[in-house]
């Protein structure tokens, strides 16, 4: 199994070399980006675009178990202090709205929706792989609303495959636009939907049913 993820075809394509992407911090332990009023999406586009220029790359990625204080700005996160959801699950490639997603392997839509809260994932798309007689899924969010029109549960992709494209803010959540991919092991029932965010009470669940996406991006390694 860990040869073959070693093998995953890159979710932005292989147009984009791995010396264009750059690691970013959205932690709450980043200075800077605690000076930004993140409950602005455009804001919050300078801050990474920024980021993205000063390294001369075309992606900026990171966020796994990252604890975030964007998430204060929706309810969709925060209907109880105590139980606040800060600890990000996935990790975010943050890039330009309309670029391509593909299949790190062969898979099937296993559930899509449009996830519409405040803050949520927009349209979202869930595949099912079956690799050496192990079950998992990738979850997809932020995409475009053409990206979950014409589609189908069970419909089959082949490693590589173009899958969707992303959205912008207008349709994904109101961020800038970026692709939130995550490792699910159990997807315990959920359809088109799949927690990306946690509080601190349950980290030790999900970080066990949902690994280091950079098992299968190998950025940074």
């Amino acid at each position: 199994m860990e040869n073959t993820l070693d093998s995953a075809f890159p979710v932005l394509g292989k147009d984009i070399p791995k010396s264009k992407y750059t690691p970013i911090s959205l932690s709450e332990s980043n200075k800077v980006l605690n000076t930004i009023d993140v409950s602005s999406s455009d804001k919050l586009a300078r801050f990474v675009n920024s980021h993205i220029n000063k390294h001369k790359a075309m992606v900026a990625y990171g966020g796994y178990l990252e604890v975030r204080n964007i998430y204060k700005r929706s309810k969709h996160f925060n209907s109880q202090a105590e139980e606040e959801r800060n600890i990000h699950l996935g990790i975010d490639l943050w890039c330009e709205a309309e670029t391509p997603i593909y299949t790190p392997f062969d898979g099937v839509i296993y559930s899509f929706q449009n996830n519409t809260n405040f803050g949520d994932y927009g349209p979202t798309i869930i595949l099912k792989h079956i690799i050496d007689e192990v079950v998992f899924y990738t979850l997809y969010g932020h995409l475009s609303l053409s990206s979950i029109d014409n589609i189908e549960v069970g419909k089959t992709f082949i490693k590589g495959d173009k899958i969707a494209i992303l959205g912008d803010a207008s349709v994904n959540g109101d961020y800038p636009p970026h692709l939130h991919f995550q490792i699910i092991k159990d997807i315990q029932g959920v359809s088109g939907d799949y927690p990306g965010v946690c509080a601190k009470k349950n980290l030790e669940f999900y970080r066990n049913n949902c690994p280091d996406p950079n098992l299968l991006l190998r950025l940074g390694i």
